[in-house]
């Protein structure tokens, strides 16, 4: 699967998007990006490995599917709040992993939705995790109800 066309969005869907795709171009060692909403679903996606796996035959995200790390997010998401929960630590505002042959990171956004990025495991985590951290800033604002429905047909009309 692509990231979807931003034909039609409106201005706040096409300036996530662009976020979106400026945190993969801009910041070294990461794979791919993805937001999910706070019930699972695949908001946003930029899958830079996609087009290269169909050109080399190599995968760079897991599995090669956007929809793959989303899946990923959500349930490193769901674990690491209610771990919270019993530890009555208050909310969660980042989780790391570190793999051998990558890292995956997820950070809140403030409705409740997940950003998270996959990475090379030689990357530079805190330059991941501030520019995260902008993209957050940046998006947690404009993410309303009706945004996250516009994006959330907008992926469904892109499979």
């Amino acid at each position: 699967m692509t990231a979807p066309s931003t034909f039609g969005l409106s201005t706040e869907a096409r300036n996530l998007h662009w976020l979106l795709s400026n945190l993969v171009e801009e910041v070294p060692g990461v794979h791919s990006v993805t937001v999910v909403s706070s019930d699972g679903l695949m908001l946003l996606s930029s899958d830079p490995g996609h087009h290269a796996a169909r050109a080399t035959g190599r995968q760079d995200g897991p599995r090669g599917s956007s929809a793959d790390l989303a899946t990923i997010v959500s349930g490193i998401g769901s674990l690491t709040i209610g771990a919270a929960k019993l530890m009555d630590s208050g909310g969660v505002k980042q989780t790391m992993v570190a793999m051998d042959e990558g890292s995956v990171f997820v950070m809140s956004i403030s409705d409740g939705s997940l950003l998270g990025v996959h990475a090379t495991p030689d990357c530079d985590m805190s330059v991941i995790a501030y520019h995260m951290a902008l993209f957050v800033g940046r998006a947690g604002h404009v993410l309303t109800p009706e945004l996250r429905s516009e994006l959330r047909k907008s992926m469904e009309s892109a499979q």
